[in-house]
């Protein structure tokens, strides 16, 4: 993570500012699952009062997981940190079934706000499981996603996947009664080559019946395709263990585009901005527009800003809220 950089004045009066072209990527920000689980904590708390609480965070985040804290959410990483008489929260990432077994066992009150396109890639697994077939899942250990869905099939009915070299290590015979998902946040390119690696090993392979890797994860990533070629250096709002986030520096780095993820505005260190004429902004699926907008006016404090977005898709995509918090 790069460290904050002490606030830089702005040039005195009469002092030439050099200018800088911005292209923004559209689309960015939060997608419309973390809108949703938001808003979930947000009308949990306007239902049930301050405390609920919040197994793990509810997305990856710290400036909207701090805004709700104010508000009086409360983030733990385990059930057993929870009171049985408070409501509780499931992340957008999703959980393994044993969480809302342990909470149905407790008789406690509990709001489900996994994105509804991880909770398809939990359905797929069912069904796969339920044909007898083996799931290979394409993913990143120790990733919350990775974590829930892994969690939704008997122990040793599921192999996690990581990298091409993974797939010729699997050993598993010819003919093998075998199918494969994905983690919805992944590399659109990197998917792309593992799936095609599982596909060649295995020709009897059975693929779920759409991607897996969400709309917004690939939008995302193709805006930066489309914009980093006409960059010296590519800003990605994000937290360090947000996935897509991720995903984005490394679509620009891949590129041969200068690529740095930050959290906030005080993280960009002026000295990267020596020589560059063009950068690039774009923030990963769990951060908030009020904290594009606060990198853009830390540019302007040291350039004349020529701001142009670049849009490569519409998203218009809205999620229904739990039944419980609507009634």
């Amino acid at each position: 993570m790069n460290a904050p950089f002490p606030s830089t004045p702005a040039p005195s009066p009469g002092e030439a500012r050099l200018p800088l072209k911005l292209l923004i990527a559209a689309p960015r920000g939060f997608c419309a699952g973390v809108d949703r689980a938001i808003e979930i904590v947000e009308r949990a708390l306007q239902k049930y009062g301050a405390p609920v609480y919040v197994r793990h965070e509810i997305v990856h985040n710290r400036y909207v997981v701090d805004s709700l804290k104010a508000k009086g959410a409360i983030f733990v990483e385990e059930l057993d940190e929870v009171p049985d008489d408070a409501p509780v929260v499931f992340s957008a990432h999703g959980v393994p079934k044993t969480v809302p077994a342990e909470a149905e066992r407790r008789k406690m009150l509990y709001v489900d706000a996994t994105c509804p396109l991880v909770s398809k890639v939990h359905r797929q697994a069912a069904r796969q499981i339920e044909k007898g077939q083996h799931i290979l899942f394409v993913g990143h250990a120790g990733h919350p996603e990775v974590i829930g869905t892994m969690g939704q099939v008997p122990a040793g009915r599921i192999t996690l996947v990581e990298t091409v070299e993974d797939v010729a290590k699997l050993d598993f015979p010819a003919g093998a009664d075998l199918s494969y998902l994905s983690q919805t946040t992944l590399s659109v390119d990197d998917t792309r080559d593992i799936i095609a690696a599982l596909e060649a090993r295995f020709p009897q392979i059975v693929a779920p019946k759409a991607e897996d890797i969400c709309y917004a994860t690939s939008n995302r990533q193709a805006a930066v395709k489309q914009m980093a070629p006409s960059c010296d250096l590519v800003l990605v709002i994000g937290a360090p263990n947000s996935s897509n986030s991720l995903r984005l520096v490394e679509v620009a780095e891949r590129i041969g585009t200068d690529a740095r993820l930050i959290q906030r505005a005080d993280e960009i260190d002026p000295s990267w901005l020596e020589g560059v004429g063009t950068v690039g902004l774009t923030a990963g699926a769990s951060a908030p527009e009020k904290l594009v907008r606060e990198v853009v006016d830390r540019l302007s404090d040291w350039r004349v800003v020529d701001e142009e977005v670049v849009t490569t898709a519409e998203e218009n995509m809205v999620f229904k809220l739990p039944r419980q918090l609507t009634d």
